[in-house]
């Protein structure tokens, strides 16, 4: 697809000539702040600048803290110790690292739901899609590893059942799990993988969302309307769209002010409000925590993980059918990877030709509860399993999979969507220049 069409780069000066004819980085850093962006964003649209602020966040905290922290099962946890005692802003550099990790995780499910509603992963964005859900795979293993690094009670069994499920998958499970743990237990062995990979990935992670953001400058940034950027010429184009900067600039980083105001009121107020207590207890192997539960920005699917026991006529059905292979731990493990892939999946499984979901009526609803149903896996995920929550868990992951794999596809050939907008310059002037709009 052609770029949008737009001013490019020209170096004026001599010097600026001759960086420019050797290395463009001028020019590629002018087109990146310059890009067209459509002129109807909203306020959905700031969770890119708060991502990008918090990977920043955590790698420069996370390198100032590897400084004194010391990855050996003896000593990792009073090198935490140390870290908050002695070290000079050593409390304030791990407050801003173990909540920005809940930053991180709340500004990528609001930049995911987003795209979920508006449609961002439909053609011809599946790649960044495809793109940005590996970006989210690659931070939940981050988090995982490095919540295991305090050594705290909560980190070593956590460590214990999240590893163990890999030993659940038939044939390999055994062997990919001592893989895992570079032994026969969580022990100093699995403390240093998971701290070398701790510190790599953010750097991987780095890189990739170098490259979710070139997708999308080169197909565009999706808007509210689903609607494209007019490509005829530069002067429909300019009507369509606003330079990045100074407007969306200014407007991201107001909206980073708000959220850092009462991330950092959070951070000096009650920085351990999202911890759990045991954690503050060092690893103890003999001593098991009554409820062990992982961080809330797991919860979601460690409550599909246990949603699916012995008890579930599927799992049933699935264990006989498989002569045995299949039990409630491994299609628990299914279950859970599983409801990640239907969200990588979703370009395909959607069947609707609009994108957008505000001239979706039918859609709407489901995707509400949708949203809902989120909050009850997280809720669920935290509770002391019981009969009752094992029920809640079921039909909320029943819904997971039933939105994406039976109600989207089904919307895309029963709804009947409103008429979006011509051009985003007719949705622009219908909210903001006092034109009426026949979707409205």
């Amino acid at each position: 697809m052609a770029g949008i069409p737009h001013d490019h780069y020209e170096p004026k000066s001599g010097p600026e000539k001759w960086v420019h004819s050797r290395l463009p980085i001028i020019g590629l850093l002018y087109d990146t702040i310059m890009i067209p962006t459509p002129k109807n964003l909203n306020w959905m649209w700031i969770w890119g600048i708060i991502l990008t602020f918090c990977l920043a966040m955590q790698i420069v905290t996370g390198i100032v803290l590897v400084m004194h922290y010391t990855p050996h099962v003896d000593m990792a946890f009073a090198s935490v110790e140390h870290i908050m005692r002695d070290v000079n802003g050593g409390f304030m550099l791990r407050y801003l690292h173990a909540n920005g990790a809940s930053l991180f995780f709340l500004a990528v499910y609001l930049h995911i739901f987003r795209g979920l509603y508006y449609g961002s992963y439909k053609a011809p964005r599946e790649i960044t899609w495809i793109v940005g859900m590996i970006i989210y795979l690659l931070m939940m293993a981050t988090g995982f590893m490095g919540y295991v690094l305090p050594w705290g009670q909560m980190s070593f069994w956590g460590a214990t059942v999240i590893t163990g499920l890999f030993g659940a998958i038939p044939w390999i499970g055994e062997s990919l799990q001592t893989w895992l743990l570079g032994g026969p237990a969580v022990d100093n062995a699995t403390l240093n993988r998971f701290f070398s990979l701790h510190y790599l990935l953010p750097f991987v992670i780095a890189g990739l969302v170098a490259v979710h953001i070139w997708a999308f400058h080169s197909t565009g940034n999706n808007n509210p309307t689903g609607v494209e950027v007019r490509r005829t010429s530069k002067e429909d184009a300019a009507k369509d769209t606003l330079p990045f900067w100074p407007y969306f600039v200014l407007k991201d980083l107001f909206a980073l002010a708000v959220i850092l105001a009462v991330f950092f009121a959070i951070v000096g107020f009650m920085p351990n409000y999202l911890g759990h207590p045991d954690n503050y207890i060092e690893a103890n192997p003999l001593a098991t925590p009554a409820h062990i539960v992982p961080e809330w920005y797991f919860l979601p699917f460690y409550a599909i993980l246990r949603a699916f026991t012995a008890d579930v006529w599927l799992v049933q059905f699935l264990h006989w059918l498989t002569g045995g292979i299949v039990d409630a731990k491994f299609f628990g493990v299914l279950a859970m990877f599983g409801a990640i892939a239907v969200m990588a999946l979703v370009p395909w499984l959607d069947t609707s030709r609009t994108r957008s979901g505000r001239y979706r009526p039918m859609f709407k609803w489901w995707f509400a509860l949708l949203a809902l149903d989120f909050v009850i896996l997280m809720w669920v995920g935290a509770q002391t399993p019981t009969n009752l929550t094992g029920w809640i868990s079921l039909i909320a992951a029943a819904y997971w999979f039933g939105y994406f794999l039976v109600i989207l596809p089904l919307l895309g050939v029963i709804e009947k969507p409103t008429t979006p907008p011509a051009t985003i310059e007719d949705d622009f002037e219908a909210h903001y220049g006092g034109k009426s709009h026949p979707a409205e």
